[in-house]
């Protein structure tokens, strides 16, 4: 979704957005009036947020029947998904652009955010349901049944990229970093010790593997990471991170968009990639010798560099 006006991708978001619509997100003011026929009522202000988000732009805001409305502008085009809350037709030549912080009041800001989850949520329902229509990687893999592929976190702006899912990991147990058991695992046990370095929670936090099935057999990881790239790309549009964490080797490939012999070269370095800053740490598992150890300095320097005490 970062190709400013791409009709296909605004109409995949609309629906989206009328899936998600509810009346404890409606504008306070014209609640009571809020209607499953009427989905759009109320929803101008928190709607515009969403779409600048994804698709640049400007907000603009234009008075109907002496209520003020707001719409985006993208590419010089009027894009408006909450005109349908109108009976009569809108005039919008004396309309004013105005800044997103203008308009995010407390109230507004809630439902944005409220709202913003539940769209990701829709949008990344229809990605996993290509996951198990897909059948590149048929028989080198195993799929998960009626499994989400990303755990989503309090927000979305650390997501973790792991390689694989594990056969006895969250995608079986629906918990993060536990085992079908509610065990956690050593992997979970290391990254939450990194994690306290810079004030997080792992299990608070967005992640997805590069490989979304389990692969049946460690040397089909290189196949599988390609097959699925499109798809975990997909999911990064959606989600919007601000950093990405990658989980060893094969998820770094995946997104870095060059070529490096060995992962030592990269490992601790910041990227940016298709607008992604992407940083690269070994791999969390007990396996590895620089589980911990060696990406302690990685998360020292994320903390002195972005996550310091006074930050939100």
């Amino acid at each position: 979704m970062k190709t400013s006006g791409d009709s296909m991708k605004i109409k995949q978001l609309q629906q989206a957005l009328l899936n998600s619509y509810s009346k404890n997100l409606c504008y306070e003011k014209v609640r009571n009036h809020w209607t499953e026929e009427n989905k759009a009522l109320g929803m101008c202000a928190i709607t515009t947020l969403i779409i600048n988000d994804y698709f640049k732009g400007q907000i603009a805001k234009i008075k109907v029947d002496g209520i003020s409305h707001y719409f985006n502008i993208i590419d010089n085009k009027i894009i408006d998904l909450t005109k349908t809350q109108f009976k009569s037709e809108i005039d919008y030549k004396d309309y004013k652009i105005v800044h997103r912080n203008d308009i995010l009041t407390e109230d507004t800001k809630n439902r944005y955010q409220r709202l913003k989850k539940k769209v990701i949520k829709e949008l990344l329902q229809k990605i996993d349901k290509e996951v198990y229509q897909c059948t590149l990687c048929q028989n080198l893999v195993e799929k998960f049944p009626n499994s989400n592929t990303v755990f989503l976190g309090n927000n979305n702006d650390i997501v973790l990229i792991g390689e694989a899912p594990a056969n006895n990991g969250w995608r079986k147990s629906h918990m993060l970093w536990k085992d079908i058991n509610g065990k956690i695992l050593p992997s979970g046990v290391i990254l939450q010790k990194l994690f306290d370095i810079i004030n997080k929670d792992i299990f608070e936090t967005t992640f997805l593997e590069s490989v979304k099935c389990f692969p049946i057999e460690r040397k089909n990881l290189k196949t599988c990471s390609k097959n699925c790239k499109q798809i975990m790309e997909k999911q990064l549009e959606i989600l919007q991170p601000k950093l990405i964490i990658t989980l060893g080797e094969f998820p770094t490939r995946n997104l870095l968009n060059f070529k490096f012999k060995k992962f030592q070269e990269v490992v601790g370095n910041k990227y940016e990639v298709n607008g992604y800053q992407i940083l690269p740490i070994y791999h969390p598992s007990p396996i590895s010798p620089k589980s911990y150890k060696g990406n302690i300095p990685i998360f020292e320097k994320l903390y002195n560099m972005n996550y310091n005490k006074n930050e939100n």
